[in-house]
C-alpha cells in the first residue's frame, strides 16, 4: 500500500520570502506632507484622523469614531488579551475585518468573507460546506480553529471544527470580525491551536431603524433580510431580525441545493447613568435543507449504496451578558449562553447536541507596571447520535462530557509606552485526556508611534473529538488486498480510542507592523510550528464482521509535524477616494508518522496550498458610486494515494470579484455583485471521503438595500 510519498517536500519559496520580509521589515521613515484621507467613505471630522501619532494616542472610544481600514495601527481589537486594545498594540497576528470591508467585498456569507484575511485557507466543498483552517491541516472538519460568534463557541464537539452552513447572521450587523493566526489556548482554551475567529456583532443602539435588503443571482437565487431596531425608555434598545436564501446547487453535484431562514434578536440594557453595568440578551433560531449525494457502506450486496436527498438543520440559542465596570482599568464580566444543534442525514445519520456554557473574567491593575486577567468556565456537552451501525458508530450513543478551566494572565510594562511583556496560562480538566495546561509569552516592542515589534511563544492544546475517542467509520478498503480469504467484501474500519491523548503544539512566532506615512501600513508575521501527538491511524489485526473482512486502523498519538511560513498585508491609500490591499501568505509543512501509522482521514498533509495572494481595490467615484474589485491566486493542492485511495490533486486558480454599488439617496442602495469571473467553474478542494462535492461557478448576484 503506497501512502504519502512526498510528506517532506523541501521548501521551493521559503528562502525568497523571508528574504523579502527581513527587507520590508526594515522599519521606514518616510512622512509624506499631505494629510491623510479618512479611510472610509467620507474624510474624518474629529479626532485628528490626519495624524499617526494623534491616532495611536486615542482612546478605544475616539477611535471608534475614526473610519479607517484594517490592519491600521489604530484598528480596535479586543480577542488576543479580552480586552480592548489596538492592532498595534497586539502582541500576536491578528487582522481585523472592518464593517466596511465586509460591504465592499461583495461577500453574502461569513466563509467568503473570511477569503479577506492573509494566512487563511478558505475552500468551497460543495454549495453549503467549506473549509476554512489558518496555518495548515485544512478540512471540512478542520479541528485546530476555534470560532466565536459574540463569546459562544460554535466549535463541534463530534467531528471537531465547524459547520459554517449555520454559522449565519445580517452582515451588516457585524462590527467586525477579528482573526487570530496562531494559538489561542491561554485566552480561549483548548483547540484555539491554530487561530480564533471572533466574530463581534454590533451593540443594539447601533442598529436603529429599518433595513431591508432583497436580492437574487445566479448563486443565490433569492436572498431577503430583515431588521428593525427600536427603543424602549432612555436605558434600553434591542433589535430582531429575519432572513431567508435559496441557493442553487454547485457544478458537477445536482443534489447540493441549499436554503435556511433565521431569525433572532439582541437587546442592550444600560440601567445606571453612569453605564457601569451593561447587560446583554441575545438568540437565534435557524431551519433548513440542503441536497446531498453519498455513498454508504452496507454489509450486504451491492455493498454500497447511493443516499441521495435532504440534509436537515434544526438549533438555537440563547445567550446572556453582563459587563460591570469598575473603573477605567477594572472590570468583571459574566456570560452563559445555552446552544442546541440537530443535523439529520436521512437514514445514515441523525445528531442532537446541547451545550451549557458559564464563563466569568475579572480585569484588574496590580501597581503601576502590572494589569492582571483573570477567569474561569465551565462547559458541559451532551449529544444523542443515531447512525446506521455499520457505517458510523458511535459508542455509547449518547454522552454528556464536562471542561473546567481556569486562567491568568498579566500584561507587564516594562517600559512604559515602549516594551511590555505578557504571560500567562490556561489549566483545563476535561473528560477526555484530564488536566491540560496552555502557557504563552509574549513581547511588545513600540520604539515610536509608528511601528511594533512582537515575538511570542505559545503551547496549545486539541483534545480529541467524540469521533476520535468513541467513533468508528467504516468505507469500503482498496483492491487487491493481500490476503484473499472467503468473504463478500473487504472494508477498512477507522476505529475511535478512548485512551487518546491530546494533540500539542510549541509555536514560535515574530511579527512587524508600521505605518510610516499617514497613507500607508503593512504587517508582517512568521512562524515556527512544531506539533506532537498528532491524531494517526495505526493498522491492527483483521476481522470478519457479517461475513466481510474488516482491516482496522486504530486511532492513536503517532504523529509530528513542523510547518513554518509567514504572511504580509499591505494597505495604501492612492488618494482620497481610491485605496488598495495585498496580502501574500507562504506555507511550508513537513510530516513523521511512527513505522506502520498513517494520516488521520480527517487531518491530511498537503490539504492547504503553499501560496495565496490576493489584491484589492476599492474606489469611490463621487458620493453615490463605489466599484471594488478582488483579485486572488490559489496554489494547488498536490494529489497523493493513502490507504490504497487516490486523492486527486486540485489545480491552482485565480479568480477576480467585483461589485458596483449606487447609492440612489440616503436610504436607498442598490448593487450589482460579479464572483468567481474567470472560469465558468473550478474545483477548490477534494474531501478524501468524498460527500457531495461540486465546484464553485461563476456567479452574478444583485441586490437593494433600504434603510430607514
Amino acid at each position: 500500500m503506497h501512502l504519502l510519498p512526498n510528506l517532506t517536500r523541501p521548501c521551493r519559496a521559503g528562502p525568497v520570502f523571508l528574504a523579502i520580509l527581513a527587507m520590508a521589515m526594515v522599519p521606514a521613515g518616510v512622512r509624506a506632507d499631505a494629510p491623510t484621507p479618512a479611510q472610509g467613505n467620507a474624510p474624518a471630522k474629529s479626532g485628528r484622523a490626519d495624524d499617526p501619532e494623534g491616532i495611536l494616542n486615542m482612546d478605544v472610544d475616539q477611535l471608534a469614531k475614526v473610519n479607517v481600514q484594517a490592519p491600521a495601527l489604530n484598528v480596535e481589537t479586543t480577542s488576543m488579551a479580552r480586552q480592548e486594545s489596538t492592532v498595534g498594540r497586539t502582541a500576536g497576528a491578528i487582522y481585523v475585518i472592518t464593517q466596511e470591508m465586509i460591504q465592499r467585498s461583495g461577500a453574502l456569507n461569513i466563509p467568503d468573507v473570511l477569503r479577506l484575511v492573509p494566512g487563511l485557507d478558505v475552500a468551497q466543498v460543495n454549495s453549503h460546506t467549506w473549509a476554512i483552517s489558518s496555518r495548515g491541516f485544512n478540512d471540512e472538519y478542520a479541528d485546530k480553529l476555534l470560532v466565536l460568534i459574540d463569546g459562544r463557541i460554535v466549535y463541534s464537539p463530534l467531528f471537531a471544527g465547524t459547520y459554517w452552513d449555520v454559522q449565519d447572521v445580517v452582515l451588516e450587523d457585524i462590527d467586525r470580525i477579528e482573526v487570530i493566526r496562531g494559538p489561542g489556548g491561554t485566552i480561549w482554551g483548548v483547540n484555539a491551536v491554530n487561530g480564533v475567529i471572533n466574530i463581534i456583532t454590533k451593540k443594539a443602539k447601533d442598529t436603529q431603524g429599518a433595513l431591508v435588503n432583497v436580492g437574487g443571482g445566479t448563486d443565490y437565487l433569492d436572498r431577503e433580510e430583515f431588521r428593525y431596531g427600536g427603543q424602549i425608555g432612555e436605558d434600553l434598545y434591542f433589535r430582531v431580525y429575519g432572513k431567508a436564501f435559496d441557493h442553487s446547487p454547485g457544478f458537477g453535484d445536482g443534489a447540493d441545493w441549499w436554503h435556511q431562514g433565521r431569525t433572532g434578536f439582541r437587546a442592550d440594557w444600560e440601567p445606571d447613568k453612569d453605564k457601569s453595568n451593561v447587560f446583554t440578551f441575545q438568540g437565534d433560531y435557524y431551519s433548513g435543507e440542503a441536497g446531498y449525494n453519498s455513498g454508504m457502506d452496507i454489509p450486504v450486496p451491492p455493498f454500497r449504496t447511493t443516499i441521495a436527498g435532504d440534509e436537515g438543520v434544526l438549533g438555537g440559542n440563547l445567550l446572556a451578558h453582563w459587563k460591570h465596570i469598575i473603573s477605567d482599568d477594572s472590570d468583571w464580566d459574566l456570560l452563559t449562553y445555552y446552544d442546541r444543534a440537530d443535523r439529520n442525514y436521512g437514514v445514515f445519520w441523525d445528531q442532537a447536541v446541547n451545550t451549557f456554557d458559564i464563563e466569568f473574567q475579572h480585569r484588574f491593575p496590580l501597581g503601576p507596571r502590572n494589569e492582571i486577567t483573570w477567569g474561569g468556565q465551565y462547559r458541559q456537552i451532551h449529544d444523542d447520535e443515531t447512525t446506521f451501525p455499520f457505517a458510523l458508530n458511535f459508542e455509547p450513543p449518547s454522552r454528556t462530557t464536562g471542561e473546567f478551566n481556569m486562567y491568568v494572565q498579566n500584561q507587564m510594562t516594562l517600559v512604559p509606552d515602549r516594551l511590555f511583556f505578557t504571560f500567562g496560562s490556561r489549566f483545563d480538566q476535561n473528560d477526555y485526556t484530564g488536566f491540560e495546561y496552555e502557557p504563552s509569552a509574549r513581547v511588545l516592542y513600540t520604539p515610536d508611534k509608528k511601528q511594533s515589534w512582537w515575538a511570542a511563544i505559545s503551547r496549545a492544546v486539541r483534545i480529541p473529538s467524540r469521533l476520535n475517542a468513541n467513533g468508528d467509520i467504516t468505507p469500503f478498503a482498496p483492491e487487491p488486498l493481500p490476503y484473499p480469504p472467503p468473504l463478500n467484501q473487504e472494508f477498512f474500519r477507522f476505529e475511535g480510542n478512548s485512551s487518546l491523548l491530546s494533540e500539542d503544539l510549541i509555536a514560535y512566532e515574530l511579527g512587524y507592523r508600521a505605518q510610516p506615512d499617514p497613507k500607508f501600513s503593512y504587517d508582517i508575521a512568521l512562524f515556527y510550528n512544531v506539533y506532537t501527538q498528532l491524531t494517526a491511524l495505526q493498522p491492527s489485526s483483521y476481522y470478519f464482521d457479517q461475513g466481510n473482512l474488516i482491516l482496522p486502523f486504530l486511532t492513536v498519538n503517532g504523529g509530528n509535524a513542523q510547518t513554518w511560513g509567514g504572511e504580509i498585508s499591505a494597505h495604501y491609500a492612492l488618494t482620497d477616494t481610491w485605496r488598495l490591499t495585498a496580502n501574500y501568505s507562504l506555507l511550508e509543512w513537513e510530516f513523521q508518522f511512527a513505522p506502520g501509522d498513517i494520516p488521520y482521514v480527517f487531518d491530511l498533509p498537503g490539504s492547504n496550498p503553499h501560496n495565496q495572494v490576493q489584491f484589492i481595490s476599492s474606489w469611490d467615484f463621487g458620493r453615490r458610486l463605489q466599484f471594488d474589485m478582488i483579485l486572488r491566486y490559489v496554489d494547488s493542492l498536490p494529489g497523493e494515494i493513502l490507504y490504497g485511495f487516490p486523492i486527486d490533486g486540485v489545480r491552482n486558480y485565480t479568480t477576480m470579484d467585483l461589485r458596483l454599488a449606487w447609492q440612489a439617496n440616503k436610504h436607498l442602495e442598490c448593487a450589482l455583485i460579479g464572483r468567481n469571473l474567470f472560469d465558468y467553474h473550478h474545483q477548490e478542494f477534494n474531501e478524501l471521503m468524498g460527500l457531495y462535492q461540486s465546484q464553485v461557478e461563476r456567479s452574478v448576484f444583485g441586490s437593494m438595500t433600504w434603510r430607514y
